[in-house]
């Protein structure tokens, strides 16, 4: 048929311009042009072509003899001068040639005619003669094969003859016609008759005629294709279903295909007396088919029909068949506490059955009964759990229909079995999709391995939980495993081979890539910092896409700033967890100008950015620890000479400032203070039972301390140290050692048991000789106006008399005690010096003070 179109367009392309020739000619009116022995003419053929112009259409005598020129396509090929001319054309092609005879004169160019010459050759008898009625009411239409193109008009008739003298004929007159509809429709009625048909081709250089070709009406016959076409699944079944359709009413065969939409393979049924209804089985639930039918009116008889339009559908959900394929990862979060991460593969279609609504996941602790569940629509799932105890994981997927099988592990420790380990482990790149990962058995384990886990995730430095895993399952027979999926070039992965028992793992692992080239860029130095005597250089790692592969090396690089010598170099194996390194060889003092490079399997990157550094160094720790030693025991040594050390005591005391001292204890907060009141108050004696003097036969005379308003500065010349044994009872100070300057004498106030109050005895020391009265206390009494009864130390503690006793100090004591209250200080004394006292010390716990003793005192 297309080839019949082609063939005509042709056709009308020529007669186009040959009108337009014609026109050109001006309809030959100068002469004519003939062709001899024909215009078509067989090919390799020679033809004469004349030219002949008419009575005076020749030049006009003034403008020179006739030229008669013959054109072939524009392209002259003969002329000659006269009123006539002939011309001999050979090898000629096959098709139409156009000739164009002209007269050329002095004042022009005049066409006179032309003419055409056709090459061809005879038709060839029609082969391949068939004939078809499409559905019981269509049109006879035959078709055949023309054979070799004539390159002539040619013209073909269709003769029909059938029972009862039946006679019917047709024509076509297209250069190559193939074939010729009838106009007539055979009916059922003429289902055994017989009918013959020839066609004959004819051209300008012979004719030939097809075989006949006889047929009856079932074998030209051709059904309609099937229409209406539905489908119903039983009892929404997702295997079965009936298919449904329409058909004309004599047909008897009908075939079914269908396929899953994504197939190429059909899969064909044959249905007889069908009746438009046929039941298909075994069909995959949740997948999308797709339907044709075809039909024929005899099982042996006939054509098929044309496949009907396509019906596609999918089929129902059906509970999920098969089990997931999981995976785990763990990691300590704390002291008793784990991170659990499930990871799982999709189940395929045919095992789906549907769409996964959801997932299920239990945990179980063996032991202990615990179980812990949860519900995702996602394939992976991390949870909290103890670290003790026995724990397995199952997880199952659901539909709409139902749920799958559950899945099962162990959560163990999948690195925890050195025993378990593989070794060797290897990754080699077989081409930009392919990883290969080989390696060896555990060599004392092997036979405990049930299974090796191929794991494989993508590297990112600083995170191991980004990249969700990927992995295959190996038998325990194998030792290699071909990596095709779930990888990129220019990615480098941690692959992991875990060997796994029933209770316990093991893994090696090791970094791989598909492809790889040298990474675009360095590392960049982020610090650098001196700790004791090396210099830490942290750095940033490059990113994943700059790297172009697995990192086998990083290269830090170091030189004296403005330096032309080589720069050094110390080269680190590359872990994506380490991010800092320790120089060691560094001079103190001296600026460094540092960078990084990073290395692969492909070569060195670029060089990182440029940082200035100068070490600053410390002191030799072993030198200052020995001289420090030393000081020590020469200090220790000195300070064991007695002399040396109260010299020095007494010159540190000089230099102390006169404001600052001690705290001394106020005598009023004793324990003896505190605990008579309130004896007193508990017993209630009477007033008079006070009266009674307190001493025993045993006891001393008490020291009567009474209250002196006195002022009087006392100046110290020499400290009076009277003889061990002689105590204070005798004593009175000499006149000339202490002087005393008085100034506004006041009057003694009398102190009465009306008051009633404790009052502060502590303001004036005296002492009075062992026959003298109280009346001339004030006269005898060796008085001191101070705040506190003052000694050397401060006051006395009661266990004094434990103590050794005193001896004479030798004259170089004496100096120093005189030198120990010589101030050196820069700041100004505003408090008394305390005074010295030698031999016997006066103790609180000797001394019985109270208003009562006085008043006792008086009244003797």
């Amino acid at each position: 048929m297309a080839h019949t179109v082609r063939e005509c367009l042709l056709g009308l392309i020529f007669l186009f311009m040959w009108l337009l020739i014609k026109a050109n000619i001006d309809a030959c009116k100068r002469g004519t042009v003939t062709v001899k022995p024909s215009p078509v003419i067989p090919l390799g053929s020679a033809a004469n072509i004349s030219c002949s112009l008419h009575p005076k259409q020749g030049c006009l005598n003034h403008s020179g003899p006739n030229k008669l020129v013959l054109l072939k396509v524009d392209r002259i090929v003969h002329f000659h001068y006269g009123q006539s001319s002939t011309f001999q054309v050979t090898n000629l092609s096959l098709g139409m040639t156009l000739f164009v005879c002209r007269l050329d004169c002095s004042p022009g160019r005049y066409r006179v005619c032309g003419a055409e010459i056709s090459v061809g050759v005879a038709p060839e008898p029609p082969r391949n003669l068939s004939c078809i009625q499409i559905g019981e009411h269509g049109m006879v239409t035959c078709t055949w094969d023309p054979g070799q193109d004539t390159h002539l008009k040619t013209h073909y008739t269709l003769q029909l003859t059938g029972p009862n003298n039946v006679t019917c004929q047709d024509q076509c007159r297209c250069q190559n016609c193939n074939h010729l509809n009838l106009g007539i429709s055979l009916t059922s009625d003429l289902a055994e008759s017989k009918f013959t048909v020839i066609v004959t081709a004819a051209n300008g250089l012979g004719n030939s005629s097809s075989l006949p070709f006889m047929f009856t009406f079932l074998d030209i016959v051709r059904p309609l294709p099937p229409w209406d076409i539905r489908i119903d699944f039983l009892n929404a079944s997702g295997s079965r279903c009936a298919l449904q359709w329409k058909d004309e009413g004599q047909v008897v065969l009908n075939r079914l295909r269908y396929r899953p939409f994504n197939s190429r393979t059909w899969n064909m049924v044959n249905a007889t007396n069908a009746k438009g209804r046929y039941g298909l089985q075994n069909l995959k639930p949740f997948t999308e088919y797709e339907f044709q039918i075809s039909s024929k009116l005899h099982l042996s008889k006939g054509s098929w029909s044309d496949w009907s339009e396509s019906l596609t559908t999918r089929t129902p959900e059906e509970e999920p068949v098969g089990t997931l394929d999981i995976w785990y990862m763990k990691q300590n979060i704390s002291y008793n506490r784990q991170q659990i991460s499930l990871f799982w593969k999709n189940l395929s279609p045919s095992e789906a059955r549907g769409e996964i609504l959801h997932y299920q996941v239990t945990l179980r602790e063996v032991t202990r009964k615990i179980t812990l569940q949860n519900i995702t629509g996602h394939t992976s799932w991390t949870g909290i759990i103890p670290r003790v105890g026995a724990w397995t994981a199952s997880v199952s997927a659901a539909n709409s229909k139902g749920t799958s099988a559950p899945t099962h592990i162990n959560i163990v420790d999948l690195c925890g079995t050195g025993l378990l380990a593989p070794y060797w482990v290897s990754a080699k790149s077989e081409n930009m999709d392919n990883i290969l990962v080989s390696w060896q058995p555990p060599r004392k384990a092997a036979s405990a391995v049930q299974e090796y886990i191929v794991e494989w995730r993508a590297l990112e430095p600083g995170s191991i939980m980004r990249f969700p895993p990927h992995w295959l399952r190996i038998p325990p027979y194998n030792t290699s495993a071909l990596i095709s999926e779930n990888i990129s070039p220019y990615v480098c992965y941690e692959i992991r081979v875990h060997a796994l028992s029933e209770d316990q793992g093991g893994c090696s692992s090791v970094l791989g890539d598909s492809k790889h080239k040298a990474p675009l860029t360095g590392p960049h130095i982020i610090a650098i910092e001196e700790k004791k005597a090396s210099v830490f250089i942290s750095w940033s790692h490059i990113p994943v896409r700059e790297q172009m592969g697995c990192l086998l090396h990083y290269r830090i690089y170091w030189k004296e700033r403005d330096s032309t010598a080589q720069p050094q170099l110390c080269e680190i194996p590359y872990r994506h967890s380490q991010n800092s390194y320790p120089i060691s060889s560094l001079q103190p003092g001296v600026t460094y100008v540092l960078w990084m490079t990073a290395l692969s399997s492909a070569g060195e990157s670029p060089q990182g950015n440029e940082r200035e550094f100068c070490p600053q160094g410390k002191a030799n720790w072993k030198a200052f620890v020995a001289s420090s030693i030393c000081i020590a025991i020469i200090t220790v040594g000195i300070f064991s000479i007695r002399p040396f050390r109260q010299k020095v005591f007494a010159f540190l005391s000089a230099l102390r400032p006169q404001w600052y001292s001690r705290t001394i204890p106020d005598p009023a907060n004793s324990t003896w203070v505190k605990k008579y009141p309130i004896v007193e108050e508990k017993t209630q004696l009477p007033m008079d039972s006070l009266l009674i003097a307190w001493p025993t036969p045993e006891e001393p005379e008490p020291l009567i301390i009474n209250e002196v308003l006195y002022q009087m500065a006392p100046v110290f010349r020499h400290p009076y140290c009277p003889k061990r044994g002689q105590g204070f009872k005798g004593h009175s100070t000499p006149k000339e050692d202490t002087t005393y300057i008085a100034s506004s004498p006041q009057p003694i106030r009398t102190l009465t048991a009306d008051t009633r109050q404790l009052v502060n005895l502590y303001k004036v020391l005296g002492s009075r000789e062992p026959n003298s009265k109280l009346g001339n206390l004030t006269s005898n009494l060796t008085v001191t106006t101070g705040d506190y009864l003052p000694s050397q130390e401060g006051y006395l503690p009661s266990n004094i008399g434990d103590f050794p006793p005193h001896e004479d100090p030798p004259t170089d004591s004496l100096e120093l005690e005189e030198h120990q209250h010589i101030s050196l200080s820069i700041f100004a004394s505003t408090s008394l010096r305390p005074l010295t006292f030698c031999g016997e010390r006066l103790t609180l716990d000797q001394l019985k003070m109270g208003y009562d003793s006085l008043i006792m005192s008086n009244e003797a």
